[in-house]
C-alpha cells in the first residue's frame, strides 16, 4: 500500500515544491529524496494507532512536503551560488496538513516549457510526472533506452534553474496524457484511470476538439477493458471479446463526446482514433466490424500522422475489408523492424491459410514482444498453428 500510497502523491509534492520557487531539476531530486526517506522510515505495514484512515502517517502529503521541502533547502545552502538562500529558509512550509489541491494536471503544463521541444517535454514528463521509466518511455517512442536516456538527461539540463512561470501548450500535454494512458492500458504500470481523469480537467478548462477527441478515445478503448483478459490473464484478442462485458455507459459517453468535436470540423489525429474506437464499439460482432469505414479512418489518420505505426495498423484493416492479401501488400511497403509487425504478417498469412510461415512469424514475434502477456499470446498462437498442422 505504501508504493502506491507514495507513487500517487509525488506529483502534488513535486508541484508544491515548483510553486513555491524551486527549480524543476532540484525539486525532482529532492522529492526523489523524501520518497527514499519515506520507505525507510515509515512502517511497512499501518498500524492502527498511526492514522485514522489507515495511512502509515497521519499526514503522508504534509509529511512528504515537509521532508522534500528541507531536503531542497539544504542542497540549496549547500551550493553558494545559489541567491536568497536565507529567504528560502524562511519560506519552510510548517509540519501539519498541506492543502488539498490537486497540482497533477497544472505539473503537466509546467513541464510541457516553451524552453523544450515538444518530444523533450513530453519525455521528461513521463518519467517525473507520469512515473513511467526511461524503458518504456523508449518503447513508446520506437527508439533504443540508451537514445531515451540522453534526451531526458538534456531535458532536464535544459529546464535547470528556469522559472516555472510559461506553461507549455495544449498539444504537448495532450500527447502527454495519450502516452500515460497507453502505458497504463496495454503496459506493465496501471496509469489509464489516472490518465482519463486528467483529461476530464483538460476538457473543462479547456474548449479544443482534439481535447475531447482524446478524452473519447480514452472512454472507448477503457470501455474494453474487463475484456481484455482471461481469468488466468492471457490476452484476448478483440475479435474474441465478451462484448457483453464491455462498459456501455462509457461507450455512450465517449460515441456523444466523439460526434460534439466531429461536428466542429477541425479533425485531429486523436479525433480519427476515436472514430476507429467508435466503430469497433458499435459493432455487435466482430464479423459486423465494418472495416472499410475503418480503412478510410486509417488513411485519413494517416494523412494526419504520416506514422509508420497508424500504416501497420492499417494493412490490418485492409486485409480484413479487401482480404489478407491485401494486407500483406499493404505490410509489404512498411519497415520490417517495426514494434509488432511480425505479429501482423503472422496473422495475415494465417488469415491467407499459410499455417507453417503463420506459425513460423508467431514464434518470431513472441521473442521480440514488449511485454510477458503479449510474448505469452503470440506463444500459443504458434502453438496452436503447430499442433493444427500435425493433426
Amino acid at each position: 500500500m505504501n508504493e502506491a500510497l507514495l507513487r500517487s502523491l509525488t506529483p502534488s509534492v513535486l508541484g508544491i515544491l515548483v510553486r513555491r520557487g524551486a527549480d524543476f531539476a532540484a525539486a525532482e531530486d529532492a522529492v526523489q529524496d523524501a520518497l527514499v526517506e519515506a520507505v525507510r522510515v515509515w512502517p511497512a505495514a499501518p498500524s492502527p494507532s498511526s492514522s485514522s484512515r489507515g495511512y502509515p502517517v497521519r499526514d503522508p502529503k504534509g509529511w512528504l512536503v515537509t521532508v522534500a521541502w528541507r531536503k531542497f533547502l539544504d542542497a540549496t545552502r549547500a551550493d553558494a551560488a545559489r541567491r536568497r538562500r536565507e529567504d528560502l529558509v524562511d519560506e519552510e512550509p510548517a509540519p501539519g496538513p498541506a492543502p488539498a489541491v490537486d497540482d497533477t494536471l497544472q505539473l503537466y503544463f509546467l513541464c510541457a516549457h516553451p524552453s523544450l521541444t515538444p518530444s523533450s517535454a513530453v519525455a521528461l514528463t513521463l518519467r517525473a510526472v507520469g512515473g513511467l521509466t526511461t524503458r518504456q518511455i523508449a518503447q513508446a517512442y520506437l527508439v533504443p533506452e540508451a537514445t531515451m536516456a540522453q534526451r531526458i538527461s538534456r531535458a532536464k539540463r535544459t529546464v535547470s534553474g528556469v522559472r516555472f512561470d510559461q506553461p507549455g501548450d495544449v498539444a504537448t500535454v495532450l500527447r502527454i496524457l495519450y502516452l500515460v494512458f497507453n502505458e497504463g492500458y496495454s503496459g506493465d504500470v496501471d496509469l489509464a484511470a489516472e490518465a482519463i481523469r486528467l483529461t476530464r480537467q483538460l476538457a473543462a478548462q479547456v474548449d479544443h476538439p482534439e481535447v475531447a477527441g482524446l478524452l473519447a478515445l480514452m472512454l472507448l478503448h477503457h470501455a474494453r477493458r474487463a475484456a481484455r483478459t482471461a481469468p488466468d490473464g492471457s490476452l484476448v484478442p478483440l475479435a474474441e471479446q465478451d462484448r457483453g462485458r464491455w462498459d456501455t455507459e462509457s461507450i455512450a459517453e465517449g460515441v456523444e463526446i466523439l460526434q460534439a468535436a466531429l461536428a466542429r470540423d477541425r479533425l485531429g489525429e486523436f479525433q480519427a482514433q476515436a472514430a476507429i474506437a467508435a466503430l469497433h464499439a458499435d459493432a455487435p460482432t466482430a464479423e459486423e466490424t465494418d472495416w472499410v469505414q475503418i480503412v478510410e479512418w486509417y488513411d485519413e489518420l494517416a494523412r494526419l500522422t504520416d506514422s509508420p505505426v497508424v500504416r501497420l495498423n492499417r494493412a490490418v484493416a485492409v486485409g480484413e475489408a479487401d482480404g489478407p492479401r491485401a494486407g500483406l501488400a499493404a505490410l509489404v511497403a512498411l519497415d520490417d523492424s517495426l514494434p509488432r509487425h511480425t505479429a501482423v504478417a503472422a496473422y495475415l498469412h494465417e488469415r491467407d491459410g499459410d499455417l507453417a510461415t503463420a506459425a513460423r512469424l508467431y514464434a518470431e514475434a513472441a521473442q521480440k514482444a514488449p511485454n510477458l502477456a503479449e510474448r505469452d499470446h503470440l506463444t500459443r498462437q504458434a502453438a496452436r498453428l503447430n499442433a493444427s498442422r500435425r493433426r
